[in-house]
C-alpha cells in the first residue's frame, strides 16, 4: 500500500471528500475539523458572493448563511458563476438559488438563507454566532455597518470590491489590524462620486481573484490560522497586470480612527442609514419600507392586479405599470426598475404600496 492511500485512510469517513484539502500539512486533519465546527456568513450573494459561497460550500465549513436582498437577472450571468439560465427564469431571489444549488454541492454542511437587506434593526439577528463575515456587497454603508459589528463584537470580517478590472480585498482582525473606517475615514463616498458598473463596466475575471483571496482569508481564520490572515490591503488590476499589497498597521493609531480606536458605532446604531438607494447598473432605486411587520404578497397581489400586469412567488411579487416595474419584497423592501430618479421612486412606492 503506498504512502497516499494509507494517508486517506487515517481521514475520518465523514471528512473523505476533503482528502486532498486536508493533505496540505498547515490545515491538517485538525483544521478541518474547525471547519466542520464553524460558521461564516456571507452578506450578499451576487459576483462576489456567489463565489465565495461555493468555495466555502465545497471547503467545508459546517454552516453557512447567506443574505441577499436582490433577484436573478439575465446579466448576472456574465460574472456571477453559481447560477445559470435556469435560475433566472426561475424568478427567485439570488439567496434561495444559491441555497438550491450549493445543498447540492454538498449535503453534509447547514445552508440558511434569508432574503433581507442588512441594516442595523436585523444584523444583531443576522450576524448572531458566526466566526466570520464575508463581504459579497455592492454598497459602502453596509460595509461600515459590518465594520461596526465586527468591531463591536470582536468578529472578523472581510472587505472586497471589483470595478472594471480591478478589486481590492482587506481582512479586518478586531484588536489586530485597521479597519474599514482607517481606510475611508471620512465614511462612504458619496453617490454619483465612485465609477459604478454601470458606467465602468466589470470583468468577471476580478470577481474571481477576489472573491477567491477573501475566501482563502475566511478558510485560514475558521481552519483556527488567523495569525495567517493578510491584513494589509491588497490591490489588482488584472488589466494592467498588476498587484500590491499596502500595508496598514500604523493607521489606526495614525488617524485615531473613530471606530476601532474611539469606539463609536454611528451605522451600528442607526445613526447613519439611507432609506432609498439608486442600484448599480440597474437604473433603479432600492426603496427601504417601514413595514414593521411583513407583507401578504398574496392580498397585494390582488390589490395590485387590476391595474398592471402582476407575477407572485413565495419570495417577492413583481407589477409592472409601463414605463417602471416594482419588485416587492415581504419585508416591505421594493425596488423600482426605469428610473434612477429618488424622488419619482419614493412616489411610485407610495402611490402602489402605500406603507
Amino acid at each position: 500500500m503506498n504512502s497516499q492511500s494509507q494517508h486517506d485512510r487515517d481521514i475520518p469517513e465523514d471528512l473523505a471528500r476533503y482528502a486532498r484539502q486536508i493533505r496540505f500539512a498547515p490545515m491538517g486533519l485538525g483544521g478541518q475539523q474547525e471547519l466542520q465546527r464553524s460558521a461564516a456568513l456571507i452578506v450578499g450573494c451576487g459576483a462576489l458572493g456567489s463565489v465565495i459561497a461555493e468555495s466555502l460550500t465545497r471547503a467545508g465549513v459546517g454552516k453557512l448563511k447567506i443574505v441577499d436582498r436582490d433577484y436573478l437577472e439575465l446579466h448576472n450571468l456574465q460574472r456571477q458563476v453559481l447560477y445559470d439560465e435556469a435560475d433566472v427564469a426561475s424568478g427567485l431571489p439570488k439567496a434561495v438559488a444559491a441555497a438550491n444549488k450549493l445543498r447540492a454541492i454538498n449535503s453534509s454542511i447547514v445552508i440558511e438563507s434569508l432574503v433581507a437587506d442588512v441594516d442595523y434593526r436585523n444584523i444583531g439577528h443576522i450576524a448572531d454566532s458566526v466566526d466570520v463575515i464575508v463581504d459579497g456587497t455592492d454598497n459602502f454603508e453596509v460595509r461600515f455597518l459590518l465594520n461596526d459589528w465586527s468591531l463591536e463584537h470582536g468578529v472578523p470580517w472581510i472587505y472586497g470590491g471589483c470595478i472594471g478590472s480591478e478589486g481590492q480585498t482587506m481582512t479586518i482582525v478586531p484588536g489586530t489590524s485597521a479597519c474599514l473606517h482607517c481606510l475611508m475615514a471620512d465614511g462612504p463616498p458619496p453617490p454619483g462620486t465612485t465609477p459604478g458598473c454601470d458606467t465602468a463596466g466589470i470583468l468577471g475575471p476580478v470577481v474571481n481573484i477576489i472573491a477567491s483571496l477573501e475566501s482563502m482569508e475566511a478558510i485560514k481564520i475558521l481552519s483556527g490560522n488567523i495569525d495567517r490572515v493578510n491584513t494589509g490591503l491588497t490591490i489588482v488590476d488584472l488589466w494592467s497586470n498588476r498587484l500590491r499589497t499596502m500595508q496598514l498597521g500604523d493607521l489606526p493609531d495614525k488617524i485615531n480612527c473613530p471606530a476601532c480606536r474611539q469606539g463609536q458605532r454611528q451605522w451600528l446604531e442607526g445613526q447613519q442609514a439611507a432609506q432609498m438607494e439608486i442600484l448599480c447598473g440597474r437604473d433603479a432605486v432600492q426603496i427601504r419600507g417601514s413595514a414593521a411587520h411583513e407583507l401578504d404578497l398574496v392580498a397585494l397581489e390582488a390589490k395590485l392586479s387590476p391595474h398592471g400586469h402582476v407575477t407572485r412567488n413565495d419570495y417577492l411579487l413583481k407589477f409592472r405599470i409601463e414605463p417602471h416595474e416594482l419588485t416587492i419584497f415581504a419585508d416591505g423592501r421594493a425596488i423600482v426598475t426605469g428610473t434612477d430618479d429618488t424622488s419619482r421612486a419614493r412616489s411610485l412606492y407610495a402611490q402602489w404600496i402605500g406603507i
